[in-house]
């Protein structure tokens, strides 16, 4: 059955293709629209090229440093190997996504210029090719490895007592640990990128100059849409591709743990596969009818997603049947466990930041009193929108190790634990096409403002940008739910690697060594966060001086008779964004090893956990807080509260630049910095604890 997986791998790459090329069909709309998704698509690239080659020169430093690891015998010599091509899949996702997006955001226009149902369908499109690129290159990684390893080790047999499938699995877990990295400096080095335009865009354009968003006058208009497509396209592929192969290689790695041995590995693996058709076979359910009204748009969207869910629920049961019998039936409903958390996360993230529901609606009540109060208002929305996620992810972890047998077998139970989280993403496919929906919307809103055509046509594209801001928010709250299950799977599998060094774990809270590392991983999302916003911060502050010195000396420019120099803006936000996302990226990658040699392994299970518990909360916090003043902003900007100009208007873009790093920086990045700190972890478990100076 293993071979369902390549099969998955090519059936998604194949679909992904079908799509891209139906959206290349398309009409391109009027040379205007052309010229301005052209410029978007330029500096899109421009910026990509730069990133990839300063991360390629740390992927070859620390190549080099695992190699020498393995040439000392505390690594497999195929992880250096298996850590570049993690990366570079992880990069790859992330890049076809976005070639695809800047292809679609002026198709997009055009056909919403026929109906909202048209625009809908070739925006989803496009999130769909980066749903099933990322579920393709994905299961493509994992089969290669995979398969090669067990030709190896058939021609080159382990030492006596050594389980082939268990040293599989350990060397395939070490490939995350690439996928994450470069996950971690696209999601970063992008949401610097695309939330400092934005506010700069925002501050001097809406606020100080009183002209609309995406005004074809403000110099960081062309940025502001490159932004969307690095940070929510590029940043969320690479960022998800990461989730995935690192939710299914843990999970694998558990069921030998578990003693499942082959028929272990077999159901993460076949379950991805069944979720790509499931996922194919949801996306042709995404319609709807000439509404612009938000729940017409997210009863279309849902039902795309519910379908999926469907057919991996009903699929799941004969696969696990089928793969470990009766005995274990108790791992299918982990699997459920896992669906329904993350449907659930997905309908609470609705709720508290759509304009359709109370939560956001009160915050455009608090719009009328100033920005404090709106800023008041936001931040007590993503708060309370904690309770709700942290409590699914609760009894979903609670029921799958139980479910799975946890009670008789404790390796058993936290397989069940990773088997949910691997049930979570297997719908990846469509649940990250509604994500990667959202910035095309936005882009195509920006086109049709810019190209100056019919209102109507306005009104269709920010419908559907209001929509996407729900979707992109309910895909991060998604990404966190999954992530969180993953950590714990992940720390796990780093327990495990210690106990193969013939070392044990005392995780006991009376441990002051595991104290310290709780203390520490606490610490650390706020320390990542702050680094984070600060860069947003100044590369804005750069931003809003160039629009500034722009306005003032370019003349006939507020009057229409001059172009800005849309290239200045998109450079300052790519030197600053190169810049500034070095230091928090590395954060992630020098804390474990640190905590470790320092103060021993369990130091480094107690920062993982503390990491875990804070990352977690405070992600789906910034997330749901970004979203909801984000979509006060457009409730107001469709004529309530005084409509487009007036004094609660500016009040709620203050609040959404707040909310900008909240949602597309420091917020989604979170779910990477505790899985990839997991991963080093595991990656240098052997250096530590030979080196380590707590004995």
């Amino acid at each position: 059955m293993l071979f369902l997986a390549p099969v998955g791998s090519i059936l998604a790459l194949g679909f992904a293709f079908y799509f891209a090329v139906s959206i290349l069909r398309k009409d391109e709309g009027n040379e205007k629209m052309k010229e301005i998704a052209d410029a978007v698509r330029i500096g899109a690239r421009a910026y990509l090229k730069r990133q990839y080659m300063a991360v390629s020169l740390f992927f070859i430093i620390v190549f080099f440093i695992l190699l020498a690891l393995s040439l000392f015998k505390y690594l497999p010599i195929f992880v250096p190997f298996a850590f570049l091509t993690g990366g570079f899949f992880s990069g790859l996702s992330g890049f076809i996504g976005m070639t695809i997006a800047t292809q679609s955001s002026n198709r997009t226009v055009a056909a919403a210029m026929k109906s909202l149902n048209s625009g809908l369908r070739v925006a989803f499109s496009s999130g769909a090719v980066m749903g099933l690129t990322v579920v393709g290159l994905g299961l493509l990684d994992l089969s290669i490895w995979y398969y090669f390893l067990n030709w190896y080790y058939s021609v080159y047999p382990l030492p006596a007592g050594v389980d082939k499938i268990g040293a599989v699995t350990s060397t395939m877990l070490c490939f995350g640990m690439g996928a994450s990295s470069q996950a971690l400096f696209a999601r970063v080095g992008g949401g610097i990128f695309t939330k400092a335009a934005d506010v700069g865009a925002d501050l001097v354009g809406k606020i100080e100059a009183g002209i609309p968003e995406d005004d074809p006058r403000n110099p960081a208009v062309i940025a502001d849409n490159v932004g969307d497509n690095v940070g929510d396209v590029a940043g969320m592929g690479a960022d998800l591709y990461e989730s995935y192969v690192g939710s299914i290689v843990a999970t694998s790695a558990l069921g030998v743990a578990a003693g499942l041995g082959l028929a272990g590995v077999t159901v993460p693996m076949v379950m991805a596969a069944v979720g790509v058709l499931a996922s194919i076979i949801g996306t042709f359910f995404v319609r709807s009818k000439e509404d612009a009204s938000q729940p017409v748009l997210l009863a279309a969207l849902r039902k795309g997603v519910f379908v999926s869910s469907f057919i991996v629920a009903a699929a799941s049961y004969f696969l696990v049947r089928h793969t470990l019998g009766a005995q274990h039936m108790g791992v299918y409903w982990s699997v459920i466990s896992g669906l329904a958390a993350g449907v659930l996360i997905g309908l609470s993230t609705e709720y508290y930041t759509s304009s359709t529901f109370k939560p956001t609606k009160t915050i455009t009540d608090a719009s009328v009193t100033g920005p404090a109060t709106v800023i008041i208002g936001g931040l007590a929305v993503g708060m309370m929108s904690t309770a709700i996620p942290v409590l699914v992810v609760c009894v979903a972890i609670m029921a799958s190790y139980f479910l799975s047998g946890g009670a008789a077998n404790f390796n058993s139970g936290l397989y069940g634990i990773a088997i949910s989280a691997v049930g979570m993403l297997s719908t990846l496919g469509i649940t990250l096409a509604t994500d990667a929906y959202g910035p095309v919307a936005d882009n195509a809103g920006g086109n049709a403002e810019m190209s100056h055509l019919a209102p109507e046509v306005r009104k269709r594209t920010d419908a559907l940008d209001a929509l996407g801001n729900t979707t992109a928010a309910t895909g991060k709250g998604f990404a966190i739910g999954s992530a969180a299950l993953t950590a714990l799977a992940l720390i796990a599998a780093y327990r495990d690697q210690v106990y193969l060094f013939g070392k044990t774990m005392d995780l006991s809270l009376m441990n002051p060594c595991v104290l310290i590392g709780l203390f520490v991983g606490g610490m650390l999302p706020f320390l990542f966060c702050s680094m984070t916003m600060t860069a947003v911060g100044r590369a804005a502050a750069k931003i809003v001086v160039e629009v500034r010195r722009q306005f003032k000396e370019i003349a006939g420019l507020m009057e229409g008779k001059a172009k800005p120099d849309y290239a200045a803006c998109v450079n300052i936000a790519t030197v600053a964004a190169q810049k500034e996302m070095v230091i928090p990226s590395l954060l992630a990658i020098t804390a474990p090893i640190a905590a470790g040699l320092l103060a021993g392994i369990n130091a480094v299970g107690g920062l993982l956990m503390g990491a875990t518990v804070t990352g977690f909360v405070l992600a789906v916090m910034m997330a749901n807080s970004g979203g909801a003043w984000d979509n006060a902003k457009k409730y107001i900007e469709e004529g309530h509260c005084g409509g487009k100009g007036s004094l609660a208007h500016k009040a709620c873009v203050v609040g959404d630049t707040v909310g900008d790093p909240f949602k597309d920086t420091s917020g989604p990045s979170l779910n990477i910095l505790i899985k990839l700190m997991s991963m080093v972890s595991i990656v240098f478990a052997s250096f530590i604890i030979k080196n380590t100076l707590f004995k």
